[in-house]
């Protein structure tokens, strides 16, 4: 691991019950850190994941970091009071989004398990920035391969077993899709970056039966899938 602090955190007012995932969206691994650790940037993130399956520390797990911004997650407006973020070097849908590479997932998981085993943080709260901030961001992305992480109980899987389409109409389905805990002011927003979450093959922002499928089953006390 690469020390490399910014000096962008505060004091946390809240424990760490959650994790999120970023992309950095920048040309670069160096052109990320810098601007990680730029003072005027006014972001951070704990650690950052090169494409090589570097880590960089860049922030204290104690210290609330800037990575999240206006985000909401299962009640939490202070997502960067509550949870831990880690930026992964990916160019991002501005500059040429590509698939992650196996060292630097290889890298992350690990990284991942041990923040979880030390906070008790659930799958639940395993989040992308498109998740807590659905009308402003779009990273880790559909790209992001989640089942790597589900296979090891790091995330969430993506339901497909038994799935049953309940016929809620949208407003149910919005209802429904906030208590799993996205924000919906935004409706579209929101059902698009849970179909970036668990449906990345299709993202319209259209409520279907397996959109309704996939939620009942997240909702369900087991989620089970591949």
């Amino acid at each position: 691991m690469i020390e490399r602090l910014s000096p962008n955190f505060d004091a946390r007012t809240l424990p760490v019950s959650m994790l999120v995932l970023h992309y950095t969206g920048m040309p670069d691994a160096q052109s990320a850190i810098d601007w990680l650790v730029n003072p005027d940037s006014k972001v951070s993130a704990h650690y950052l994941v090169t494409e090589e399956g570097e880590i960089v520390h860049m922030v204290p797990e104690e210290k609330r970091a800037w990575h999240a911004g206006r985000s909401y997650w299962r009640g939490i407006s202070d997502v960067n009071s509550a949870s831990i973020g880690i930026e992964i070097v990916n160019p991002g849908h501005e500059w040429g989004y590509r698939e992650f590479p196996e060292a630097q997932i290889e890298a992350l998981i690990p990284l991942i398990y041990d923040i979880v085993e030390r906070h008790g943080i659930t799958r639940g709260n395993i989040v992308g920035h498109s998740d807590v901030a659905p009308g402003r961001k779009q990273d880790p992305g559909e790209l992001f391969p989640w089942w790597r992480l589900a296979k090891l109980r790091l995330a969430l899987p993506r339901p497909t077993k038994h799935l049953m389409d309940p016929f809620w109409s949208d407003s149910a389905f919005m209802l429904a899709l906030e208590r799993f805990g996205y924000d919906i002011k935004e409706p579209e927003v929101a059902v698009r970056a849970f179909q970036c979450r668990f449906r990345p093959e299709m993202i319209d922002g259209v409520i279907d039966g397996e959109c309704r499928a996939i939620l009942l089953a997240l909702l369900l006390p087991k989620p089970t899938g591949d």
